[in-house]
């Protein structure tokens, strides 16, 4: 596959590509994917031995929709909320946090942070 490094999103493809190199999900402790795009916020919870997403919810759900959230950072922090309750509800308390290339800070900091406050442990 080959990859434009000097684009942003080739740079952040990159990036990923490293990281997950490194890192993977289990039954007993899944890969929480974080994704973020200009209108929409995607979080999944991933057993990457079987090839399995356990739970996901995004900015498109239902519940999140009716709420009228926006893609900024107060809507992250309500998806990661949502996030870690639904993973709390298939008993999943560990995780493995997996970025997708995106730096720390913004939206998916304020994913992470509501998801530790959620019950969730990185």
């Amino acid at each position: 596959m080959r990859i434009n490094y000097k684009t942003t999103k080739g740079k952040r493809v990159r990036r990923h590509l490293r990281v997950r190199r490194k890192i993977s999900g289990t039954a007993s402790c899944p890969r929480m994917c974080v994704s973020i795009t200009a209108n929409n916020i995607y979080v999944q919870f991933i057993d990457d031995e079987s090839g399995v997403t356990l739970a996901s919810t995004s900015s498109l759900d239902s519940k999140v929709k009716e709420q009228n959230i926006k893609p900024n950072l107060a809507g992250a922090e309500i998806i990661g909320k949502l996030a870690a309750e639904k993973a709390v509800a298939l008993n999943i308390e560990k995780i493995v946090f997996d970025r997708s290339g995106f730096r720390y800070h913004g939206r998916v900091k304020a994913i992470a942070e509501a998801a530790r406050k959620g019950g969730l442990k990185f």
